[in-house]
């Protein structure tokens, strides 16, 4: 019998919403915490080049972790309508198809990325100071990419049951054990990137390890035998179906990122220093649109699966009301204080003012990403994860990269014009998913 106490198909959708959504926000904020803290400890450690290639580094496993998490949303989606539909056959089926296909996957994914090391670091433009070191981190960090997957795995699962509190957990366990080490390897056993790498690994690996501990001891609601473990063909189309289109939109939006940071290099050093903060800042606001697009994929897809469309809609009306309201506060706050925020990363005073005017006209992406996060995460709780695909693809290629080279080129002096090149990509973005969420619901009621 499934557990009950995470049927995200009774009670009230916005409390459901918010129940939901605030462990994966603290999540999310406690991974970009200790994403920071490496650069933190290996800076009190170590010289520029040791930073330069944790820096690198952690941006390629980034990009590599987000496609994972793509991936991992199909099997979210996938439990979550069975869990709506009381099906336990098809969760458990789900499961034992996620395990086999990850498992396959983070072995093959991981043997063809450590014979790959020295070239990812070639196309990174790592500075030739810090190519050594960028590439022990990336090998030591590729070496732990099953622990990587696990965890997304697992977590995935618990969300897809309704329950966003446990993953909160690993990710809790993990910033601990992984900042404990950095001073340990970093500090106490000098071993730099390196260093900073094993300690992310562990980190993961403690947080896998209690992850299996708490599935085996804690009621889960569904259990899975040895002989559930296996693919099943239908199965696995069905969380590619949802999860290869989000993690191949999300690979192309890291992409689109390292392209707008190619050319704000291009500018020269104070360009470059000002982007690089900002992004480190709207990261950080984007985090609530974030987990919003989680809660509301995963109440969308149980209530699918229950035949409970209305609610569905409803969790996506709460989803932009809160979101929404929160970018306009962003991009108030930083139209008249966004020296406030860049100066945390900085004093000096030209990359402050250079910062500062990206800043707040970068800021109204908080509005209108808001707007595509939570439709994002209704359409794939509804398995049409390739809108979601088509609308971001559309904002990268039409807009963002172009609109950045374009006020890059045409205001070689400011950096304002090229802040807008985001949040025009998430305005049309926004007006895609406008239209195809309007053509769905005239085709439901003429039906």
């Amino acid at each position: 019998m499934m557990n009950e106490k995470n049927d995200l198909t009774q009670g009230s959708v916005g409390k459901n919403l918010l129940l939901f959504a605030m462990p994966y926000l603290l999540s999310c904020f406690m991974q970009t915490f200790y994403g920071l803290a490496d650069l933190f400890v290996v800076g009190l450690y170590n010289g520029s080049e040791t930073t330069t290639a944790v820096s690198v580094g952690s941006q390629v496993m980034h990009m590599l972790t987000v496609v994972i998490v793509g991936f991992a949303m199909g099997t979210t989606v996938r439990i979550g309508r069975g869990v709506g539909a009381k099906d336990e056959r098809a969760v458990t089926e789900t499961v034992g198809t996620s395990i086999v296909f990850f498992a396959c996957f983070a072995v093959g994914i991981t043997a063809v990325l450590l014979l790959c090391t020295g070239s990812i670091t070639k196309v990174m433009l790592t500075p030739a100071e810090a190519v050594a070191e960028t590439r022990i981190y990336l090998a030591v960090c590729f070496a732990g990419i099953p622990f990587i997957t696990a965890y997304n795995v697992i977590s995935s699962i618990f969300r897809g049951l309704g329950d966003s509190g446990r993953p909160m957990y690993f990710v809790g366990i993990a910033c601990v054990v992984n900042i404990a080490l950095d001073f340990v390897f970093i500090g106490g056993c000098g071993l730099g990137a390196a260093g900073a790498a094993l300690g992310t690994v562990c980190g993961q690996a403690v947080s896998v390890a209690v992850a299996l501990v708490m599935m085996r001891v804690r009621d889960l609601g569904i259990h899975i035998g040895r002989k559930d473990i296996r693919a099943g063909r239908d199965t696995l189309s069905q969380i590619l179906k949802v999860g290869a289109p989000i993690a191949l939109q999300d690979g192309m939006i890291q992409i689109a990122f390292i392209v707008i940071t190619v050319i704000a290099n291009s500018r020269g050093l104070i360009a470059s220093a000002a982007v690089g903060i900002v992004e480190k800042l709207i990261g950080f606001m984007f985090l609530v649109p974030s987990a919003f697009l989680s809660a509301i994929s995963t109440i969308t897809a149980q209530n699918m699966g229950a035949n409970k469309p209305q609610r569905a809609r409803t969790s996506l009306y709460y989803g932009l009301a809160i979101t929404v309201g929160w970018g306009c506060l962003c991009a108030a706050y930083n139209q008249f204080l966004p020296h406030t925020l860049v100066g945390l990363f900085t004093r000096d005073a030209v990359v402050l003012a250079a910062g500062s005017e990206y800043l707040r006209s970068y800021a109204f992406d908080c509005v209108f990403a808001a707007m595509h996060f939570c439709f994002s995460g209704y359409f794939c709780g509804d398995q049409k994860s390739m809108i979601s695909f088509i609308h971001n693809i559309a904002a990268i290629l039409l807009v963002r990269i172009p609109g950045a080279w374009l006020a890059s080129a045409l205001w070689p002096d400011t950096l304002y014009p090229m802040g807008w090149a985001a949040p025009l990509g998430s305005l049309l973005s926004a007006l895609i998913c406008i239209g195809f969420y309007a053509y769905y619901r005239r085709r439901e009621r003429e039906a």
